[in-house]
């Protein structure tokens, strides 16, 4: 059976993120992982709220109804993804839906909108093709192809493929568009994430003479003895100062030069006379052979980057640092009762190790 559609406004278009899945190789939900300061499900739902409705599918209550969008549940169990299709398409009050995994962390607005862009009366599913596969969760479904689906679920046929050999269906090759591969990618297991969220990047904040510097120090020990590479970039709330007092890249900063470097066969140190920020340092990092493992950013206390506050009574006895950004509080005058994330002593350098490792999945 064919089914076509007859589409007077190509932009009524709503967003389905299927969210109910086991997640058994993760062992945990997926959609709730933080990739840096936020969890994915966050992220889909910020990144396509230019869409006028999104609509989580769930199999459990009491998951997702906090974030102040429409849950619907399975009403047929152990039937995967197809269950979660029908239950959006079903209440979706725009004629096309975008479907979505909520372990799908790069899915973009801009790629929803370019295969909206095919929506035409021939087709009933737009579907993104990566090289040899079909992605039937980051596709657009048509309300025209719901008897399809509930017939295949009274038949036992789960299989998204089933859809769309009974429905005109556009295939949309993503080799011949602007997106990368990586926007399409979902995380299946361990191994997936740790590749994902490489590197990690964190900053140390807090006033002055709190003690950064030293914290820093004692947490790239506890990288290296877990193996990993870890790279630094130090934020200078004043002028820029060169480090080596004296050193050759000094004078020629000095002198009046636009860049110095030196270089040996064990490292380098470049000075530029530009502005920079930390996100492209941050890229320049990336480009190494090999990328470090972890970036801790010295200072940044109003940034948007996750962060470890240090607080001492002797310096400045308060958090000043948005507490959504928050990994965690290192202190000896704010108590756990004061703040709404973990809190721990100055010299608990395991604890803010292991918090750190939970708040990042490592």
């Amino acid at each position: 059976m064919h089914l076509t559609a007859d589409i007077t406004d190509k932009h009524r278009l709503s967003v389905g993120i299927l969210a109910g899945g086991e997640s058994s190789r993760m062992g945990q939900n997926k959609a709730l992982i933080r990739i840096g300061n936020e969890r994915i499900i966050d992220r889909l739902t910020s990144e396509l709220a230019v869409y006028p409705e999104i609509i989580i599918s769930a199999a459990e209550h009491g998951i997702y109804e906090g974030l102040g969008l429409r849950v619907v549940y399975d009403e047929h169990k152990k039937t995967g993804p197809i269950e979660g299709i029908r239950r959006v398409l079903s209440c979706a009050a725009g004629e096309y839906v975008f479907i979505c995994a909520a372990d799908m962390p790069y899915v973009s607005s801009e790629l929803v909108a370019y295969l909206s862009g095919y929506i035409s009366s021939d087709y009933d599913c737009y579907v993104i093709a990566d090289e040899d596969h079909i992605q039937p969760l980051c596709a657009i479904y048509s309300k025209k192809v719901l008897p399809v689906i509930e017939e295949l679920i009274s038949e036992g046929r789960y299989r998204l493929r089933e859809i769309f050999s009974r429905v005109n269906t556009k295939y949309v090759s993503l080799e011949y568009t602007c997106f990368d591969r990586k926007t399409v990618r979902n995380i299946n297991t361990k191994e997936d994430l740790k590749e994902i969220t490489k590197p990690v990047i964190f900053c140390v904040s807090g006033y002055s003479d709190s003690g950064k510097t030293g914290l820093i120090v004692k947490l790239i020990n506890e990288f290296i003895m877990e193996g990993k590479s870890v790279g630094v970039i130090k934020h200078d709330g004043h002028d820029c100062h060169a480090d080596m007092p004296g050193s050759d890249t000094d004078s020629f900063r000095k002198a009046g030069a636009v860049c110095a470097a030196v270089y040996s066969d064990t490292g380098n140190a470049v000075y530029q006379r530009e502005s920079v920020k930390a996100d492209e340092l941050i890229r320049r990092m990336g480009l190494m052979k090999a990328p470090p493992d972890a970036v801790i950013i010295e200072g940044l206390k109003d940034s948007g980057f996750p962060k470890i506050e240090i607080v001492r009574k002797a310096v400045y006895d308060k958090s000043v640092c948005d507490p959504s950004t928050l990994i965690c509080i290192v202190s000896d005058c704010i108590s756990p009762e004061d703040a709404d994330c973990p809190v721990y002593g100055l010299e608990d350098v395991r604890g803010i190790f292991s918090c750190l490792k939970h708040f990042f999945n490592i």
